[in-house]
């Protein structure tokens, strides 16, 4: 005899979502580690942003985009975003206020083309980091998902 319920099979109970930590109430502070945490911090983030970085600077769509010479604050506002998504510091709505992604790329043209080129860059990112199959996998699938979510026109 297991403990397990007779109606639930074995392993087929709910599954915690792996980037959300859980609470000790509804509002209450995180139990355990969160994704940022258990994937290595800033460390991990500040490395994935700065190869993402390295192909946008060559790539002829997708750096007009930045009108800045530099990189730099555009490469910061991203590590800023990505670390409070999964978990981190919340210094990006601190400086920033809300997200509002798809407001804040308005002003681009992000077609599928640009899409399909940030996610190739980010693709080369990732792959950098070495990170544990399910951690890979739980990121990327947030960056396509996001990658889709900005494109804002089919036009070339």
């Amino acid at each position: 005899m297991t403990d397990q319920p007779q109606n639930v099979a074995p392993g087929s109970g709910p599954a915690q979502p792996a980037a959300v930590p859980l609470r000790g109430s509804e509002h209450g502070a995180a139990v355990g580690q969160s994704f940022y945490e258990s994937v290595g911090g800033r460390s991990t983030f500040e490395r994935l942003v700065t190869e993402f970085y390295r192909g946008v600077a060559d790539d002829p769509v997708l750096r007009p985009m930045y009108p800045d010479d530099d990189l730099g604050p555009a490469a910061e506002r991203l590590l800023m975003f990505l670390e409070q998504y999964w978990g981190g510091p919340g210094t990006y709505s601190e400086q920033r206020g809300h997200p509002r992604l798809r407001m804040r790329h308005q002003p681009f043209k992000v077609n599928p083309e640009a899409r399909d080129r940030w996610l190739a860059h980010m693709r080369a990112a990732v792959d950098t980091l070495d990170l544990p199959p399910l951690a890979e996998a739980t990121l990327w699938d947030y960056l396509q998902r996001a990658a889709l979510a900005m494109v804002n026109t089919f036009d070339d």
